[in-house]
């Protein structure tokens, strides 16, 4: 199964959603933001590599508390990565590990349109507030065009009571609250899924719950 992890567009924690959700899964997170990497990546070859025909991708897997195959950050590595290339990389990661997330670059840049075409389901991450709701929709719109189906909806980073019925309502799918917290702020630079780090907390309950939204798909 491989399910894109997408967002309206950026700085609303669609990376961190996407690692902690991978983890809640048991599953290998893609960082598939070829210009702008968020993931944690170890030496070795990256999705730029894969992309470029340097190495296979399952070769650039790296293991961890979640399971990345990191992307690279060098501009030269991005010009020279093969975006059409990603729909063979997904699947073969896909027939040896199960189950992978893909980090989806935010907004609707172009390159966001190849995760979203293989993948199985979607969720989007989206503010917790209304105006939010214009960018997630085109979001939406983009992944039915693909035969995407959105699984769910993440609303990231929630203080106050969420505008949850609203968005159910506009978006059509299951809405799952994810309590801002300082460790899942962290989970990515400090390599600590909250699912790990703190088990019994608000936020782990969340991503449990949207792993289990998933499988149900």
């Amino acid at each position: 199964m491989i399910v894109a992890v997408a967002s309206g567009k950026g700085g609303v924690g669609k990376s961190t959603v996407a690692y902690n959700l991978a983890a809640a899964l048991s599953a290998v997170v893609v960082d598939g933001d070829l210009g702008m990497a968020n993931l944690p990546a170890d030496r070795g070859p990256t999705l730029h590599d894969v992309l470029a025909g340097r190495a296979a991708a399952c070769e650039a897997v790296q293991p961890g508390p979640v399971t990345v195959l990191p992307c690279g950050r060098s501009l030269a590595g991005a010009r020279a990565a093969d975006v059409s290339k990603l729909s063979d990389a997904l699947a073969a990661v896909e027939r040896e590990y199960g189950t992978v997330v893909i980090d989806c670059p935010a907004g609707l840049r172009a390159d966001v349109g190849v995760p979203l075409s293989v993948a199985d389901a979607a969720v989007l991450v989206a503010a917790p507030e209304p105006f939010a709701l214009a960018d997630a929709l085109r979001t939406r719109e983009l992944a039915r065009e693909l035969d995407a189906p959105l699984a769910a909806v993440a609303l990231n980073r929630v203080v106050d009571e969420p505008p949850t019925p609203t968005v159910r309502s506009t978006l059509g799918a299951p809405v799952e609250a994810v309590p801002a917290d300082p460790r899942l702020g962290r989970s990515i630079e400090a390599e600590a899924p909250i699912v790990d780090a703190a088990s019994e907390s608000e936020p782990a309950a969340a991503f449990a719950s949207l792993a289990d939204q998933i499988e149900r798909e």
